[in-house]
């Protein structure tokens, strides 16, 4: 009798089994638009255009990086699946768009059941934060590929957005205003980094590996609030290249952002970092959030309007900076 599939590590009974067992939850993310069942070769959903005049469709997709790691470290899976969304719609409601649905991959060498549907049921916390529906995924079983326990997962999400309503930092102006939405602690950039100072120097506790398996806020509902109410400029989702890199990003070739580096509570997290590794503040700004998840680039006379919404959608918000004149770039000061 010959070798089979199963004897060369992929069981195919196993992951019909896993994804049998999460229908149930993916199902709740859907909404009227979705079409297909879970299991195809391809998700449907059908789109309401009635409310755009000229519908614009914007794709994002991202990953999670070594912040993995530390899941497979604590066999804590739940929190990675939230993160994995978070990376993706943020994305996309930095264009104004708003997200419809969301697609997942997820390898592994040999696949844990378990640990399958901890991660899948991050992926629906997510998506259900962000009003989008989990339209389906893939499940790749690879033996030898991956250490035991160990996984990868890739996100992909796709939104809405009408062309006139497109935000693309084109009409940012000197005297605009900064706004910084407070993040909840390192999100998903700069592990490999945390872990070189922590992880891979035994210099961690349970406390400090909670703190860092916090999942990536989603942005999605408060800034969806604040762009059908105010004319919004600029958008930058605070990621990897950190408030130095990103916030450049959204600026016109002739505009530069300074910011004011005491004008927001930096999360302690971030000191221990720095205290840890001895890093100066131009090599932590440009790697870490700091603090802040999202920048928001507003005209000056709307700036107040702006922060008592945020205020009342529960946000922490700053003032963190302003809009000069120059070369694009981001100068720190304070």
């Amino acid at each position: 009798m010959g070798y089979s599939y199963k004897e060369a590590g992929v069981d195919i009974k196993k992951g019909e089994k896993a994804v049998d067992e999460i229908k149930d939850i993916v199902k709740s993310t859907y909404n009227p638009n979705v079409i297909t069942e879970l299991g195809g070769f391809g998700g449907m959903y059908g789109l309401d255009l009635k409310k755009y005049n000229e519908p614009v469709l914007v794709a994002a997709t991202d990953g999670v990086g070594t912040k993995l790691k530390l899941a497979f470290l604590t066999n804590k899976n739940d929190t990675i699946g939230i993160d994995l969304v978070a990376m993706c719609v943020n994305d996309l409601v930095t264009l104004g768009a708003k997200p419809l649905f969301f697609l997942d991959y997820l390898a592994t060498g040999k696949l844990n059941i378990e640990q399958f549907k901890s991660i899948v049921s991050g992926i629906v916390s997510g998506c259900k934060e962000a009003n989008c529906a989990l339209l389906g995924g893939e499940t790749a079983e690879m033996p030898d590929f991956y250490k035991k326990g160990e996984y990868d997962t890739a996100g992909f999400a796709v939104g809405i957005v009408d062309r006139t309503d497109v935000i693309d930092g084109s009409t940012i102006k000197e005297d605009d205003v900064i706004i910084g939405l407070k993040s909840n602690g390192v999100h998903s950039n700069g592990f490999s980094l945390v872990r070189k100072l922590f992880i891979q120097n035994k210099a961690y506790d349970n406390e400090l590996i909670n703190e860092l398996l916090k999942p990536t806020r989603i942005y999605v509902n408060s800034i969806l609030t604040l762009t059908n109410k105010f004319n919004i400029k600029g958008i930058a989702h605070i990621t990897g290249g950190g408030i130095k890199e990103n916030i450049p990003r959204i600026l016109p070739d002739d505009k530069s952002a300074v910011i004011d580096i005491n004008s927001f509570d930096t999360h302690p997290i971030f000191h221990k970092i720095q205290k840890q590794g001895n890093i100066n503040n131009n090599e932590m700004f440009k790697t870490f959030n700091m603090g802040i998840g999202m920048a928001i680039v507003v005209d000056k006379d709307i700036k107040n309007d702006v922060l008592n919404m945020l205020s009342n959608l529960d946000e922490t918000a700053y003032e963190i900076g302003v809009i000069k004149e120059g070369k694009k770039d981001l100068i720190m000061k304070g």
